[in-house]
């Protein structure tokens, strides 16, 4: 159900923001929303048909993708640099909180009513339209045209890692391979590709997206790690670990904004920079003292959201930045994409890790209160990652602006 979701999520991203570039975005965020709810209907309409269920979640994501595809598309278009952090910055604040109370709204649902009844909650969105149809301006068709081979042969390239993935079979691995051999065959002959290569040229926007997956795999990789990590070592339950878990996402619905005013102000490499130093110190302090108190592990996790809330925000600015006009949607729905992908393959790496005990060497003496040596070794391992990450960004975007007076920023914002 998960992969159905995923797959039809990632794919979606991509082919949003490559037909934002030629059709409105008006008309696209509609047939999106559209999509979503019937997916929704579809699957509380038959709820007791699981071939059905997992179709109804497909269709969800082949809608939904199309909010966070083609809102960073709109901001981008609509907004000029100057002032474009801030509106990431609210962007990135919202999606925090609803990241925050989708768990808590989730859980008591199904406890009171049934799981079923979550399908419903999106057609709250409908109300949406008329302010959407209100605000958003109409557009006239761009110029270009849509290489549908190509989009089948990336649908099928995210569909089958997905995949491999989640089943861990040799023969999808060599699908793959295969896959991405034919798309750059195509991509190569084709007069108007899918994915211009000289996307790929850009150096900058090459270096976000490398530096994107790699934080993204950190961040998404520790957030699967750390209920695990309660569960075995401080023998948490499922609303315990709620609850550690709910004070950092609900953090970043302030820090979202911090964080995009301080990178219209001081720079986007200031504010990325400050949030790879949070995000690279609660990952130590919780590999050194992981087995300590599970009231410790919540705190240092609080200092994670800071730190990927701010990273967010100002990476997206980065990266939106560094696109032309004409390839802002398929940029930023590669962007997307790759989110979406690095969130993937940093759970799949995460439990294969646990499931084989490579790490399960004592490193951190701290960590034998507990026998939790894995998990202290990955938060280790995740910092290093963080390092390199932050390395490549600043190779690629520029040293930190000067900090005068940023304590002043930082209470102002």
């Amino acid at each position: 159900m998960m992969t159905s979701f995923m797959v039809f999520f990632g794919i979606g991203s991509v082919i949003y923001g490559k037909l934002s570039d030629i059709f409105s975005l008006r008309t696209l965020i509609f047939i999106g929303i559209v999509l979503y709810n019937a997916g929704s209907v579809m699957g509380f309409a038959f709820r007791f048909s699981y071939p059905m269920v997992v179709a109804g979640r497909a269709l969800q994501g082949m809608g939904g993708s199309a909010i966070p595809a083609l809102i960073f598309v709109a901001v981008a278009r609509y907004f000029d640099a100057a002032g474009r952090g801030k509106v990431f910055g609210l962007i990135t604040s919202t999606v925090s909180l609803a990241i925050g109370l989708g768990p808590v709204i989730g859980g008591f649902v199904s406890a009171r009513l049934h799981w079923s009844w979550l399908f419903l909650i999106p057609l709250l969105i409908l109300a949406a339209i008329p302010f959407l149809g209100r605000e958003l301006p109409r557009e006239k068709r761009r110029e270009g045209s849509l290489d549908l081979r190509g989009a089948v042969l990336v649908a099928l390239i995210v569909g089958d890692l997905v995949v491999w993935l989640s089943l861990d079979s040799w023969y999808f691995l060599a699908a793959f391979a295969a896959l991405v051999f034919l798309f750059i065959l195509h991509t190569r002959r084709s007069p108007d590709p899918f994915i211009n290569p000289s996307l790929f040229r850009n150096a900058r926007f090459r270096s976000g997206v490398i530096v994107g997956f790699c934080l993204f795999f950190v961040v998404i990789g520790v957030l699967f790690l750390i209920p695990l990590m309660l569960s075995d070592l401080h023998h948490l339950g499922t609303s315990q670990i709620g609850l550690i878990l709910f004070p950092g996402a609900i953090s970043s619905i302030i820090f979202g904004p911090i964080g995009g005013t301080l990178a219209d102000r001081r720079g986007s490499a200031f504010v990325v920079t400050l949030g790879l130093g949070l995000l690279m110190g609660s990952m130590l302090l919780m590999a050194l003292l992981l087995g300590v108190s599970a009231l410790f592990v919540g705190a240092a996790l609080l200092l994670t959201y800071v730190g990927f809330s701010l990273f967010q925000t100002a990476m997206i600015n980065s990266v939106s930045q560094t696109l032309p006009e004409h390839e802002t949607g398929i940029g930023m729905g590669l962007f997307n994409l790759v989110g979406v992908m690095s969130g993937a393959i940093g759970t799949a790496v995460v439990g294969k890790i646990l499931a084989a005990g490579w790490l399960d060497v004592l490193l951190v003496p701290l960590a034998a209160m507990t026998k939790g040596y894995v998990y202290s070794n990955l938060m280790i391992a995740f910092s290093l990652v963080v390092v390199l990450g932050g390395v490549l960004y600043l190779r690629a975007y520029g040293g930190v602006a000067p900090i005068k007076q940023v304590s002043k920023d930082v209470s102002e914002a």
